[in-house]
């Protein structure tokens, strides 16, 4: 992750660094409280991860960078018109810390961005994409989040710390990272030739463009599949006592045909959960949850992001099993988040 890159923040319009010296010390002011960023780094990293799976949002990677110390100092001796950008870098600076999701379709950044709102403060939120559609043009695409954990709100222990700092949080197609990071690499090592700058201005436009429309592609794909998968496949061969990944999607996508993909370890996950069930068909399955009221469900959950297929079950599960899928071995590590949703659910 480059360290240029902050949500909300750009770099036009400001003069070159002052003397050394102030940024000397702005440095070593950086420097030294640089190991608790990096250690606040993976914290976010690890609860935006969590947060994802446990949504059953698809994605493809999660990272993290923290911004590096040269790059704190000059960013820090920014001016325009002749005042500094951030008087007081340590607290003004706030992509610090950076996190990145790439997901593989365009409605899963919106997914992501949601989710996150909804269980963090979003203290600023930028769709680049979008700001480039309206200027009429095909460029630069991405949505930038400046987050902080919410102060109202009761976080694990391992998190407490990072209520006192906040995080950038880029997220953007796999395809969007592509051209954003080639066109990143080409332009800031000083590699275009002053003559060749306006054509490779163009074949960057157009690259966005055509990624543009792949990713439309991709969307509709994704939505075509959903729509022709059969709830369950024919003439299934059983290769052990618990249902595949595979058929567990189809039938997921069958299901809960409005809800986008997990990740493929979520539905091995989940296979393992019905497993302890002693659910090992998809007919089973079907049967299992059919009394549930899957609006009703959503609308108890009160969710404001488009819960994932495997959510969507993890909550027809939970409604029908109560404490019993509580006590699943599978569903140790979260027991408490299944608690609390319980209660919202108003079953016992």
């Amino acid at each position: 992750m480059s360290d240029s890159d902050g949500a909300g923040e750009t770099d036009e319009a400001t003069s070159p660094p002052s003397e050394p010296t102030e940024a000397s010390e702005v440095a070593q002011a950086y420097a030294a409280v640089r190991p608790e960023v990096e250690a606040a780094t993976a914290l976010f990293v690890e609860m935006v991860t969590g947060l994802l799976d446990e949504a059953g949002i698809n994605y493809l990677s999660v990272s993290g960078r923290t911004k590096s110390v040269a790059s704190f100092a000059a960013k820090a001796e920014r001016r325009r018109d002749g005042e500094l950008l951030f008087p007081d870098p340590l607290a003004d600076i706030t992509d610090q810390i950076g996190v990145r999701v790439i997901t593989y379709v365009h409605d899963d950044v919106a997914a992501v961005a949601e989710l996150l709102a909804e269980e963090l403060a979003v203290l600023d939120d930028r769709d680049m994409g979008l700001e480039t559609a309206r200027s009429g043009r095909f460029g630069y695409a991405s949505r930038h989040l400046l987050v902080a954990v919410d102060a109202s709100r009761t976080v694990p222990p391992a998190y407490e710390a990072l209520r006192r700092r906040s995080a950038s949080v880029q997220i953007r197609t796999v395809l969007q990272h592509a051209w954003a990071e080639f066109e990143h690499d080409i332009r800031y090592k000083g590699t275009v030739p002053e003559e060749h700058a306006h054509d490779l201005d163009r074949r960057f436009t157009l690259a966005a463009g055509l990624i543009e429309l792949a990713d439309r592609e991709f969307s509709a794909i994704r939505d075509r599949l959903q729509e022709a998968l059969p709830a369950s496949p024919p003439d299934a061969v059983e290769q052990d006592s618990r249902i595949s990944t595979q058929d567990l999607a189809k039938f997921l996508a069958s299901k809960y045909a409005d809800a986008g993909w997990s990740r493929t370890d979520h539905y091995t996950w989940v296979s393992g959960l019905l497993l302890e069930l002693g659910i090992t068909s998809v007919d089973a399955l079907a049967e299992v949850i059919a009394p549930v009221d899957g609006a009703d469900l959503i609308e108890r959950m009160g969710y404001k992001y488009p819960p994932g297929a495997v959510r969507r079950l993890d909550d027809a599960l939970l409604a029908t099993f109560g404490t019993r899928y509580l006590d699943l071995e599978g569903n140790a590590h979260r027991r408490a988040s299944l608690e609390g949703r319980l209660e919202r659910l108003g079953t016992s």
